[in-house]
């Protein structure tokens, strides 16, 4: 890990340069500010994907 990974913390809603929380509140880690603070959505169409393959 790099101190300037980004996460993304579901606690907070807030974008975190190195994991400063503890680890079963982040997501991460991520290259850029803006890909952590895109990654709720990241999870959403995931998760939407995954449910269309069981579809299938």
């Amino acid at each position: 890990m790099r101190v300037s990974d980004y996460w993304y913390n579901m606690t907070t809603g807030e974008v975190e340069q190195g994991a400063k929380s503890g680890w079963r509140h982040l997501l991460g880690p991520y290259k850029t500010y803006a890909e952590a603070a895109r990654a709720l959505e990241k999870v959403e169409q995931r998760n939407e994907e995954w449910d269309n393959e069981d579809d299938a």
